[in-house]
């Protein structure tokens, strides 16, 4: 007997951008009757990759082209890619919410999908009566939603509300209230797409637990996520999606590593728009070597130095916040300047380390303007860049760009 929950075969979807009528009655009925009778569209058109990129010609596009994979019993997969790359068109398509435009998907089992913020939930009724909704389209009895009834209010932390309209809820409290209900409804296939971004940092390691937990009770997952470090720690699998298109399968490892070799691209300098609405704010910021010469990579070991050029309509002290992250969105080191002062008009100032080394690995960089204390100017992963390792030859070589970590810590110090 075969184990295999989901199969996609030659999946494709196809949207028409702007209007979606043929613009006449007659051609509106021809298609109508073409379509009763089970032949295809006379007026489907062959259509561009989903770039959001580049403007095409065609005013259809394929959100997914020729899409096949199988997911047996038990396996967590991992999807991932770029926005617009096809990801939750697949899971909607998935969860029965859009049928394909060709193709078919086999599905045995039940399924619960968490696709975004308020899916599945009746804005008018209580979360009570959600959570017995939900179960019921789901096929439970309502003893059994009973049975499960206070451990899914337990886990969500919305119990003073759980009497209260959904519509009212926050976008985290939905989020909350409907991960626990599939999750703890005993799905055999859970779906969850993004929206876990919505809630807190407790939450969603708590969530990520969870499906764990699922997946360890033989159930299957499907997981979205632009959070590579939670992908690599739940799922063994992965799909790497681009343009609509299946790139990679395999493990999530291998997977991550391509994707993150194919998409994230380094780069010296950023230019940033003005912002006449707050007293400064970073228009460029430039990554720097030792020697003071524009860099998109460092060898291991060596200095860090970035430079901002800063515009001020106000005169006064201000900090500077730093941030770095790995490739897998694991943030590993974070400081904040003692107080520089700006006049007014350009000023340029330095941030460097000479005792913060980095392994191997790709990083981004996140910065925080503060005024008086405050957060002006908030600015997360704005630019990447690569550590190099060499080698006893003295030639400098890329690792794969996975996870990156710190090896010393000093601090950084501000020059202007």
């Amino acid at each position: 007997m075969s184990n295999i929950v989901i199969k996609a075969e030659n999946i494709s979807k196809q949207y028409r951008l702007g209007s979606i009528g043929t613009k006449t009655l007659t051609n509106d009925l021809k298609r109508w009757m073409y379509l009763m009778r089970g032949k295809e569209d006379p007026f489907l058109k062959i259509g561009e990759a989903n770039d959001r990129s580049s403007k095409g010609n065609s005013e259809y596009v394929w959100a997914l082209k020729d899409i096949n994979f199988e997911v047996n019993q038990g396996d967590v997969i991992g999807i991932i890619g770029k926005n617009g790359a096809g990801k939750s068109t697949l899971l909607k398509i998935l969860s029965r919410v859009t049928s394909p435009t060709t193709g078919q998907i086999t599905v045995n089992g039940r399924m619960a999908s968490l696709l975004e913020v308020g899916t599945g939930f009746h804005p008018e009724l209580t979360g009570r009566e959600n959570v017995f909704l939900n179960g019921a389209i789901m096929g439970m009895s309502k003893s059994e939603i009973k049975s499960k009834f206070d451990e899914i209010i337990d886990f969500s932390g919305v119990e003073r509300y759980i009497d209260t309209p959904v519509k009212r809820y926050s976008s985290g409290m939905y989020v909350r209230l409907a991960f626990a209900v599939a999750a703890h409804l005993e799905p055999e296939i859970l779906i969850v797409d993004e929206v876990l971004a919505v809630g807190d940092a407790e939450f969603q390691k708590k969530c990520l637990g969870k499906m764990k937990d699922v997946s360890g009770q033989g159930r299957t997952v499907l997981f979205v996520s632009h959070n590579m470090g939670a992908i690599q720690s739940l799922c063994s699998q992965s799909i790497y999606l681009k343009y609509g298109t299946i790139q990679q399968t395999g493990p999530t490892d291998k997977i991550i590593n391509y994707y993150l070799n194919h998409e994230l691209k380094t780069d010296d300098e950023l230019s940033l728009p003005f912002n006449a609405d707050i007293p400064a704010c970073v228009t460029q910021l430039t990554l720097l070597n030792t020697e003071g010469k524009k860099t998109k990579t460092y060898l291991s070991g060596e200095s860090l130095k970035f430079e901002f050029d800063i515009q001020a309509q106000t005169e006064g002290n201000y900090q500077l916040g730093i941030g770095i992250a790995s490739a897998l969105d694991v943030n590993i080191y974070s400081e904040l300047s003692e107080p520089v002062q700006l006049k007014k008009g350009e000023n340029r100032i330095q941030y460097g380390n000479t005792q913060v080394k980095l392994a191997p690995g790709n990083y981004a960089l996140t910065f925080n303007l503060l005024y008086n204390g405050k957060s002006i100017q908030y600015c997360e992963k704005v630019i990447n860049f690569e550590i190099l390792e060499i080698n006893q030859e003295g030639e400098t070589y890329s690792l794969n760009k996975g996870a990156g970590f710190l090896i010393t810590q000093g601090i950084f110090k501000v020059n202007n």
